[in-house]
């Protein structure tokens, strides 16, 4: 469910209470509000975007992930679906299309938080899930690049059918560049790899997996970038790309390629955007947290996933479902000090099976 809230006016009406606040829709914050539901806390979630599922549906929604446990492989966009799935029971208040102003402690113990459209929440606790922060991905720095950006030119793929049957260049030396290269590959007419250095960042399987897609003839590599691009402009209509001026890194050959689309992967600009200004611990761009509450700085305020810090900090989707877990139980204790805690599980407790609503679906 999306809200779409009215702008703050001069004088901003009193915050509705809440028991704890998610910001950011990612897998990490998906997850957070089924972990906190089984503990019978119900959350509001806020994202700056205006669809669940942050980099894993904006960037790489068909991208195989690997390593969720038992599933042996899932797409990143059937993972949102899977998690808002689970979260269902819980019912979630999703504020969306909303970027987080302000996050500020108040008298009485509790959080305000505050959004660009309006929005205005009292929570018990909040935590900050949002990922890398605000991100754009690096664009191609090429003249006239503007007029083909998300037409020919593009910095994701959310349907890898649309690049059937085409001639494709692809930019970049990472996991994003390399694995829609080999998934790619056969399925276009032709297909050109572009990267600056013989060395690559990418997983080994899949860069040894490209080379030999190369020597079989199926795909050329080049060692250099694009210095231009070819359109059938003839100064009337909207320019179509039609090729690609490549530049080797040795600066002496240059090579021009057949181009309907163009896919640059040179990473992202990871910008912490307003939670830089909320008070909150950081260390090189990142949320410091403890490892028993992954709370911040800040009494009731906590941060899961890739925002947060920590020693031997892994940035896995793996890692963050067990910060939430964990944050869950801080959370309870927060909100409930006074509450004696239990460690209860899904498959044996009639609290959580009747939270879940499958209360008696199961023998014991």
């Amino acid at each position: 469910m999306s809200e779409t809230s009215a702008p703050a006016t001069a004088s901003a009406p009193e915050p509705t209470p809440v028991e704890a606040v998610i910001i950011g829709a990612g897998p990490v914050g998906l997850f957070q509000i089924f972990e906190l539901g089984l503990l019978g806390i119900n959350a509001h979630i806020i994202d700056s975007l205006p669809v669940v599922g942050g980099q894993c549906t904006e960037l790489y929604p068909e991208k195989p992930i690997y390593d969720i446990p038992a599933l042996p492989v899932c797409g990143a966009q059937e993972l949102i679906d899977r998690l808002l799935e689970q979260a269902k029971p819980f019912k979630a208040t999703f504020h969306l299309g909303q970027e987080v102003t302000e996050v500020k402690p108040l008298p009485d113990g509790k959080i305000l938080i505050a959004t660009a459209a309006g929005t205005r929440l009292s929570a018990g606790a909040v935590v900050i899930a949002a990922g890398v922060g605000s991100f754009q991905p690096r664009r191609l720095s090429l003249p006239d690049i503007e007029q083909f950006e998300g037409k020919s030119v593009h910095y994701r793929v959310k349907t890898a059918a649309d690049f059937y049957g085409r001639d494709l260049v692809i930019c970049g030396g990472g996991d994003s560049a390399l694995d829609w290269t080999v998934a790619l590959c056969e399925k276009a007419r032709s297909l050109t790899l572009v990267h600056r250095r013989a060395e690559f960042r990418a997983a080994p399987a899949t860069v040894a997996r490209m080379r030999e897609l190369v020597a079989a003839g199926k795909m050329q590599l080049v060692e250099g970038h694009a210095a231009a691009i070819h359109s059938d402009d003839h100064g009337g209509g909207t320019p179509k790309l039609t090729g690609i001026v490549l530049q080797t890194n040795d600066g002496t050959t240059t090579l021009q390629v057949a181009a309907d689309h163009v896919l640059a992967f040179f990473g992202l600009h990871p910008k912490l955007g307003p939670v830089a200004e909320w008070g909150l611990e950081l260390e090189k761009k990142a949320l410091k947290v403890d490892t028993e509450k992954f709370q911040t700085s800040v009494p009731g305020i906590f941060a899961i996933g890739d925002i947060n810090t920590y020693p031997g900090k892994k940035k896995l989707i793996l890692s963050g479902f067990h910060e939430a877990a964990l944050t869950a139980f801080a959370i309870q204790h927060h909100l409930f000090p006074e509450k004696r805690q239990f460690l209860q599980y899904t498959t044996t407790s009639p609290i959580m099976q009747k939270r879940l609503g499958v209360a008696g679906a199961g023998t014991h």
